[in-house]
């Protein structure tokens, strides 16, 4: 782990949580997982996100996540998603957050239907109540409401949010953003344009494939901010198979099973969510064999 000036800085996985046959949450797994993933350098976690599968979790279940990922890795480490149907309950979650001891938390925009700029507003003053700093979620693709730069610097210059994780896999609005709203923290949102959104300015990076290869793939990171291309482009072209999967529908169940293969406990996923196709599983599987084969990890 680095030294990180803020808690949302840095490696934060985006934690697949593991599932035993009948699933099951495995608490104690997630607890060795969490601790190993920053034992291999990341920063810190981010549980109960879409990877989390936190939609299918009970209440119960989605504040023992929370309390689970701090006690293995503390606080300041964790970054738990509070998206939920109503503000009030996102509210309730960062207050959750917050109570636990955690750093930040990951907010979506309202998401039940497509909400115009008042209502983000809205729903960020309220969740902002719990007194935690929060860090937008862009992903227009499945809120259907886009965070744009301009909103997203009203958003900041309110004083709502510290960071945003940019998931449209545009790295033009890096550029406008860092215009608009110059003391907001990027985070990449998307595996798959890690280098782009690094050389762009990223602070931070929510990760998916860390889950399986975390040395790797922090090493990439850690060499694209830091603009050493010679380091990090063979790595980038070795990793970008595995890390386009971050964008499909189907990530979750691509990133488990990567896992697997690498000898994690990624196992299941609860409905809707199905395994992966063969033919999808054999472009997962063919890939992350070719990347172990390769030396990485």
């Amino acid at each position: 782990m680095t030294n990180r000036v803020k808690p949302w800085h840095g490696v934060m996985v985006a934690t697949a949580l593991p599932l035993r046959d009948d699933l099951s949450v495995d608490f104690e797994g997630f607890a060795e997982h969490c601790r190993w993933l920053v034992e291999q350098g990341c920063d810190g976690v981010v549980p109960n996100g879409s990877l989390g599968e936190y939609q299918t979790l009970t209440p119960d279940e989605r504040a023992k996540v929370v309390e689970t990922a701090v006690a293995a890795v503390g606080g300041r480490n964790v970054m738990p998603g509070a998206g939920a149907y109503g503000s009030a309950e996102s509210r309730r979650w960062a207050e959750q957050a917050r109570d636990a001891g955690c750093g930040s938390v990951l907010l979506l925009p309202p998401n039940t239907y497509r909400a115009d700029e008042q209502i983000v507003v809205e729903h960020y003053r309220e969740v902002a109540k719990a007194g935690i700093p929060i860090v937008a979620y862009n992903n227009p693709y499945d809120t259907k409401v886009d965070l744009s730069p301009a909103l997203l610097a009203r958003l900041y210059d309110e004083g709502l949010i510290v960071a945003v994780k940019e998931f449209t896999g545009d790295p033009r609005r890096a550029y406008e953003l860092a215009e608009l709203a110059p003391g907001l923290d990027l985070l990449i949102g998307t595996d798959d344009v890690l280098v782009e959104l690094a050389l762009a300015g990223a602070v931070g990076w929510i990760a998916g494939y860390p889950n399986a290869l975390p040395a790797s793939t922090v090493a990439l990171y850690r060499a694209a901010v830091a603009g050493d291309l010679d380091t990090a482009m063979p790595l980038y072209r070795k990793l970008h198979p595995l890390l386009r999967w971050d964008s499909k529908t189907q990530f979750v169940q691509a990133i488990k099973l990567s896992m697997d293969i690498a000898g994690r406990n990624g196992g299941p996923c609860r409905a809707p969510r199905l395994p992966l196709d063969p033919e999808q599983e054999a472009v997962v599987r063919a890939a992350t064999e070719k990347a172990l084969a390769e030396g990485l990890r």
